[in-house]
C-alpha cells in the first residue's frame, strides 16, 4: 500500500502525457451538444472520485450531476429515460456487473457513455462508448491508493477540458510536483492520536468532502477505525451528540470556499472538548497536519489526500494491523 501510494505521482505524471486528444474530444462533445442529464456511476473509492468529479462539474459549469443507485437497473428494472444523457463511471477493475449493467443500459438506450478505468480491457470498458485509462499499472494493494488518486486527476481533466479552462490545465500539468511534496507532508501526530481510537468522524466540505468519504473509508478497511464522513455543515446536526471530551475529529480544511466554516467549526468542536486533528496549509492556526497548496485550489483536495495515505497506512501498522491484507476483502468486489 505505502509503495503504491508514493508512486501516485509518478502515475499523475504517467496519465498527464497521455490521452490530451481525448479529453479535448469530449470536452468538445459536452460543448457541442450539451446533456439534458449527467450522471455517475461507482462504488466505494471509486463513487469518492466520482463525487469529486461531480462537484466541480456542478460548481464550475452549473450542471447537476447524479449519484446513480445501481439498483434502479439492476434489481427494480426501471426504464430510465437515456435520451441526451451521459454517464460517467469510475471503477478501477472494471469487472463489477453492477457497474457494467448500467452503462449497457444506458448506451443501448441512446446515452453518451463514458468510463475511466484502470482496466482498459475490462467489461466495463468494453461496455462504454468512450473509455479513458487511468494508466496507473497494476495495483495489488487491497486498498486502492494510486488508483484513486488517478480517478480525481482524470475527474478534473474532463471538468477543464468541457470549460476550456487554461489555468486548471496548467496547474494539472503542474500536480506532480505539489503531490511529490505532499507526499512527504510528516504526519505523525495523528499516528500519535489516533492509535487508540475506536471511532472518528472525518470532516469535509465542497471539494474536500469526498477526500473525508476517502479517509474515512481507508480508516475503516486499513485501521479497524469505526470512522464516519461528514460535511461540515451536516456535522452540526445529529452527530453532533456524538462529540464528547476526547472525541477524535480529523478535519480537512484545504483552501477555497468552504475553509473558513471548516476553521471555524474546528476550533467550536475544540472548545466542546474534541480532540481536533486539523489538515491545512502550513501557517494555519491550529493546523498539525500541514497540507501542500497546488496550482489551483480545486486541486489541493488531490494533495491531502496524497498526504494522508502514508500516515494511515503507519496508523495501521501501530495498531499491529497489517494494511497490506485488511481482513474480509478482496481487490475486486463483484456486486449485482
Amino acid at each position: 500500500m505505502l509503495e503504491e501510494a508514493l508512486s501516485a505521482p509518478d502515475v499523475v505524471a504517467n496519465q498527464l502525457a497521455h490521452d490530451q486528444n481525448a479529453y479535448a474530444e469530449l470536452g468538445e462533445a459536452l460543448r457541442t451538444q450539451p446533456p439534458t442529464s449527467l450522471l455517475t456511476v461507482a462504488r466505494g473509492s471509486s463513487d469518492h472520485a466520482a463525487h469529486y468529479m461531480a462537484y466541480l462539474m456542478m460548481a464550475r459549469m452549473g450542471t447537476l450531476v447524479t449519484s446513480l443507485p445501481m439498483s434502479l437497473i439492476t434489481l427494480y428494472q426501471s426504464k430510465i429515460k437515456s435520451d441526451g444523457l451521459v454517464s460517467l463511471a469510475f471503477s478501477q477493475s472494471g469487472q463489477s456487473p453492477d457497474l457494467v449493467a448500467p452503462t449497457k443500459f444506458f448506451r443501448a438506450g441512446g446515452a453518451r457513455t463514458v468510463a475511466f478505468v484502470n482496466a482498459p480491457g475490462s467489461p466495463l470498458a468494453e461496455a462504454a462508448q468512450f473509455v479513458f485509462s487511468l494508466h496507473a499499472g497494476p495495483e495489488n494493494s487491497v486498498a486502492a491508493t494510486k488508483s484513486y488518486i488517478a480517478q480525481l486527476v482524470a475527474g478534473a481533466r474532463v471538468v477543464a477540458a468541457w470549460g476550456q479552462d487554461e489555468d486548471l490545465q496548467a496547474a494539472l500539468q503542474q500536480l506532480p510536483s505539489a503531490l511529490r511534496e505532499a507526499a512527504a507532508q510528516r504526519w505523525d501526530v495523528a499516528v500519535d492520536v489516533l492509535k487508540n481510537a475506536d471511532k472518528l468522524f472525518v470532516i469535509g466540505r465542497g471539494t474536500s468532502l469526498a477526500i473525508a468519504q476517502e479517509a474515512a473509508l481507508k480508516f475503516k478497511e486499513t485501521c479497524g477505525i469505526q470512522a464516519e464522513a461528514f460535511s461540515g455543515a451536516e456535522v452540526k446536526h445529529g452527530p453532533m451528540a456524538l462529540v464528547d471530551q476526547g472525541y477524535p475529529m480529523l478535519v480537512f480544511a484545504p483552501r477555497g470556499p468552504a475553509q473558513a466554516g471548516l476553521l471555524a467549526l474546528a476550533e467550536e468542536m475544540r472548545g466542546r472538548g474534541a480532540r481536533v486533528l486539523l489538515a491545512a496549509p502550513a501557517g494555519t492556526p491550529g493546523a498539525e497536519l500541514p497540507l501542500s497548496c497546488t496550482g489551483n485550489e480545486d486541486l489541493d483536495p488531490i494533495a491531502a489526500i496524497q498526504s494522508f495515505y502514508p500516515m494511515v497506512e503507519a496508523l495501521a501498522r501501530a495498531r499491529g494491523r497489517n494494511p497490506d491484507q485488511p481482513p474480509h476483502l478482496a481487490k475486486v468486489t463483484k456486486t449485482n
